[in-house]
């Protein structure tokens, strides 16, 4: 299941899909000339609309548009869960695994939040392919880098349902039913309903929400960060499809 999920993503999503929509309509044009032009053109300019990043918030905002946590919405929280966002494999300069980008930023809010609200904090995050758990990492990044003690460590989920599961599993030992909630924003309303799903209330506390400030014309023009940005929220659309048509046990 884990290896179809990856096929889907590497095939179907920006900027792969685009484009073997495209190169599937340059082999129908010698046999279906019409057909094939749309799909050729349809391909390279979804392509160059999902790399814009007018277009890519947008999007996003459709997928979420959750606001910046009020501080004074945390007074019945009683932990904070920080989910994983991936990991690099190998990086050379620390000498082996390392916290991804998403996960940083995700630590790095969830740190602030921590020192904001005095709450406790779990990180959740397996490993999907090997190496070291996204957990691991984190506990490793909050209380060195940031300073922020780790009491509970969710080492073993490798999706988001599984996060939520699993993180329950130790909340509810704890006789913890409400939480701050610290993801992306992309991905912050399907996380909320997987936690609630268990039985756990969450607060939401989103980091990387997408700004409308655009500061020049680059941000009408294709670029890799729309394109970045485009991915995320087009996966998140049909994981929500996804999650509505077969929710998980």
């Amino acid at each position: 299941m884990l290896w179809l999920k990856a096929l889907f993503k590497a095939l179907v999503l920006p900027p792969a899909g685009p484009l073997l929509l495209s190169a599937l309509g340059l082999g129908l044009l010698t046999r279906f000339p019409r057909t094939g032009r749309f799909m050729a053109w349809t391909g390279i300019l979804a392509l160059l609309a999902l790399s814009t990043p007018v277009v890519a918030f947008v999007i996003l905002k459709l997928v979420d548009s959750t606001p910046v946590l009020d501080p004074g919405s945390v007074r019945e929280a009683q932990a904070i869960v920080i989910l994983g966002g991936g990991v690099r494999r190998h990086a050379a300069e620390y000498g082996g695994d390392t916290v991804g980008r998403l996960t940083l930023e995700r630590v790095r809010y969830g740190a602030y939040v921590a020192r904001l609200t005095g709450l406790p904090v779990l990180v959740t995050g397996g490993s999907v392919f090997g190496g070291e758990t996204e957990a691991k990492l984190m506990l490793q990044a909050l209380e060195g880098e940031f300073g922020v003690r780790v009491r509970w460590v969710e080492q073993r989920a490798r999706n988001t349902h599984e996060n939520a599961m699993l993180s329950a599993e130790i909340l509810r030992s704890e006789h913890i039913s409400r939480v701050v909630l610290v993801a992306h924003a992309f991905d912050m309303p399907r996380a909320r309903s997987e936690f609630a799903a268990q039985g756990i209330a969450t607060i939401p506390a989103p980091t990387g929400i997408p700004s409308m400030m655009f500061e020049s014309v680059l941000d009408f023009l294709p670029s890799t960060t729309g394109l970045e940005s485009s991915y995320f929220a087009t996966y998140e659309i049909f994981a929500n499809l996804a999650r509505r048509i077969a929710p998980a046990n």
